[in-house]
């Protein structure tokens, strides 16, 4: 019964997700820093001047894991214009479960571990994944799908979002 009440839950809030939180809310991308898988790091501070899609995603997360061969379609369709994709993992996510998808997928875009949730908290406090963000090269928040994109929406956001790049 726990069961079917969580489930029940989980959908209502991913429905009311769609209907309230995919929309634009010009927010300025919070401050934050990625902790990449080879050590490295990057902050929104590097977001500026480009179109960035920032992707909260897990290993265990059917949906985020059907999504991931069409972030990597949008990321090599994109990328030589000034777009640029951060996937974040998260917290929860085992460290060599991330490195494993990572590597055996071929992930061409920079993938970040939450160890902290730190990153989750700052973007909104995100839990549901996947929840994907859109930045304006102003480092503004244009867009947030929580789910899989509709990903025929999110290329024309994307074009009309490079036209200012």
């Amino acid at each position: 019964m726990k069961r079917i009440l969580y489930l029940a839950s989980f959908l209502a809030v991913s429905a009311l997700g769609w209907v309230f939180f995919s929309s634009s809310n010009g927010n300025t991308a919070p401050e934050t820093t990625f902790v990449l898988l080879d050590g490295s790091k990057r902050s929104t501070a590097d977001f500026k001047g480009k179109v960035t899609l920032v992707n909260f995603w897990a290993t265990s997360c059917t949906t985020c894991v059907a999504e991931m061969p069409r972030m990597i379609e949008t990321f090599n369709k994109y990328q030589a214009r000034g777009f640029d994709t951060v996937a974040v993992a998260m917290s929860y996510d085992p460290p060599s479960y991330v490195v494993n998808f990572s590597e055996t997928r071929q992930l061409p875009f920079k993938v970040a571990i939450d160890n902290t949730g730190a990153v989750a908290q700052a973007w909104g406090d995100v839990r549901l994944t996947p929840t994907t963000y859109v930045v304006n090269p102003q480092g503004k928040i244009v867009k947030r799908y929580v789910g899989e994109p509709d990903f025929a929406e999110l290329h024309r956001l994307i074009e009309a979002l490079l036209l200012q790049v």
